[in-house]
């Protein structure tokens, strides 16, 4: 099933339009908010994009946690940079560790064994 298709960049330009009707038929939001929404948007559809195209989806999912971060903080949300570090790193952290669920060696592990044992000369 295909949701994007091959075209995420019309369904993106389809929410920054859908932002600015919002803001012209009443949303009462500033320029920055709606950067920030639209923001926002891009890093989700490249989330979904990872996901449909099965590629790269840590790091898709990194930057969408780091827009999220930071159209919160620009939104009003009152954390330190420390907290925001501690935040992005456990983020960072729980990522690489599902990835590592996700690859597969190329190499069987008996394989890497079998050449580390030494051989009699």
């Amino acid at each position: 099933m295909r949701i994007l298709g091959r075209e995420p960049a019309t369904i993106l330009a389809l929410i920054a339009i859908c932002v600015k009707l919002a803001a012209a038929f009443g949303w009462d939001a500033s320029t920055d908010v709606q950067a920030w929404v639209n923001a926002v948007a891009a890093a989700a559809v490249g989330v979904l994009v990872a996901v449909l195209a099965h590629d790269g989806i840590g790091a898709a999912v990194i930057g969408f946690a780091q827009a999220a971060l930071a159209l919160a903080v620009g939104l009003g949300l009152d954390w330190s940079s420390e907290k925001q570090a501690v935040v992005l790193t456990a983020v960072t952290i729980v990522v690489g560790m599902w990835d590592r669920t996700q690859v597969t060696a190329p190499v069987p592990a008996a394989a890497v064994r079998s050449r580390a044992k030494p051989t009699a000369v």
